[in-house]
């Protein structure tokens, strides 16, 4: 197809299309002549990812860039390729290791994941964003008087877990390497919105069968 119809079918301007060109976040096109390339489901399906980790992710164009540069690693095997992809996505700040608040919550995500079993993510503490997150997420209930320990935290660990089950069956029903990692990808930028809604609207009708509208 043209750069026209590319346009059509995606939604996407010819001007953004080449502006996503010219940022390296979509392959050129196949050159026909010096002026016009042909483009292909494969471009398609890249252009409508970039859209929706810009649009619906909030991710600035470097972001996404660095996010591609893994997805499309050969170099790399399945599970550092998903990773690395996952962890150049917008983390929160490193934690201040000094503060007494964040020893203890190490202290608690560690005994979670012991409780848990999940010996490869105690492998990846040192270096993994979502663990680093965890970490910060506890010490501020910690500073706030609330005690959410490792028990508590179980059952939504258990939760989490099947929600991963069912995030890597979608990724293994992808057809190559490039798009397992790019349905990982999906999965983080667009999933964990929807989890994060149904877990709020989850919240607002148990809280209306408790306490009713009044």
């Amino acid at each position: 197809m043209r750069l026209a119809e590319l346009s059509e079918r995606s939604g996407v301007s010819t001007a953004t299309i080449k502006y996503y060109l010219r940022e390296g976040l979509l392959a050129p096109g196949h050159q026909v002549n010096a002026t016009t390339a042909e483009y292909d489901e494969e471009h398609l399906r890249r252009l409508r990812l970039v859209r929706a980790m810009i649009q619906v992710g909030r991710l600035p164009v470097a972001t996404v860039r660095e996010v591609l540069e893994h997805v499309d690693d050969d170099s790399l095997g399945r599970t550092i390729r998903l990773g690395a992809a996952l962890w150049a996505l917008p983390q929160v700040p490193e934690p201040d290791e000094d503060d007494e608040y964040v020893q203890a919550a190490h202290r608690e995500a560690d005994g979670l994941l012991e409780v848990l079993g999940w010996a490869n993510a105690r492998m990846l503490t040192t270096v993994s964003p979502s663990y680093r997150s965890l970490v910060v997420a506890i010490a501020a209930f910690r500073r706030l008087g609330y005690d959410w320990d490792a028990q508590r935290l179980v059952f939504y660990a258990m939760l989490m877990h099947e929600a991963a089950r069912y995030d890597l069956d979608f990724v293994e029903a992808q057809p190559s390497e490039a798009e397992k990692a790019e349905s990982a990808v999906i999965s983080a930028v667009l999933v964990e919105p929807m989890l994060q809604a149904l877990h709020r609207l989850a919240q607002e009708e148990e809280s209306a069968r408790r306490y009713g509208f009044g």
